[in-house]
């Protein structure tokens, strides 16, 4: 298997390259504290692939926040999404508070939302979402769009910088595109 994720990687094209990526979080740190900067907001990453986008753009962010987390996936060692898996919920009091959820894409939507209505389900006062990558596609459920978007892309499997190629690849220093067959 190492040797196939090696070659995937190696047919792959670079969609956005670190610099790129760096660049849209400087442009997403601003528009977050600008939004959200006098707020003391809780920044909820969605693991697993919410990791590298959230850490990176936490060291951008020069104001007081809070971090927290929720795992969930539809995916685990797919590339296609299924039912949705709770693994870990928050462990923070969402009451009264303004929640950033951070997640690596939007695609469907259908990870997202269910984190959104828990947070409103727990009386957060305002939640919002960012995602490194937009795909821009119709969703007809789920999260229509985020609140903060670094990049936009097409409707094509994606992986590096914290999305995943069959559990591999986050750790990619770029966005890269799977080649035609490896998807």
């Amino acid at each position: 298997m190492t040797h196939r994720i090696r070659e995937v990687w190696k047919r792959a094209e670079c969609l956005f390259t670190k610099a790129e990526i760096e660049m849209a979080l400087d442009q997403m740190a601003q528009a977050l504290k600008a939004c959200v900067g006098e707020s003391n907001p809780i920044f909820m990453c969605v693991l697993v692939g919410g990791i590298i986008p959230m850490g990176n753009l936490l060291t951008r962010l020069d104001f007081p926040l809070e971090v927290d987390y929720v795992h969930v996936s539809r995916y685990g060692n797919k590339t296609k999404g299924g039912e949705l898996n709770w693994k870990a919920k928050p462990a923070s009091d969402l009451t009264g508070r303004t929640i950033v959820v951070v997640d690596d894409i939007l695609d469907e939507g259908l990870t997202l939302a269910p984190v959104v209505e828990y947070c409103k389900s727990n009386k957060a006062q305002e939640v919002l979402t960012a995602v490194l990558i937009n795909k821009n596609k119709p969703r007809h459920t789920g999260i229509k769009k985020a609140d903060f978007v670094g990049l936009e892309c097409e409707d094509r499997f994606v992986f590096g910088y914290g999305l995943d190629y069959y559990n591999n690849l986050r750790n990619v220093p770029g966005i890269y595109v799977a080649a035609p067959g490896d998807e």
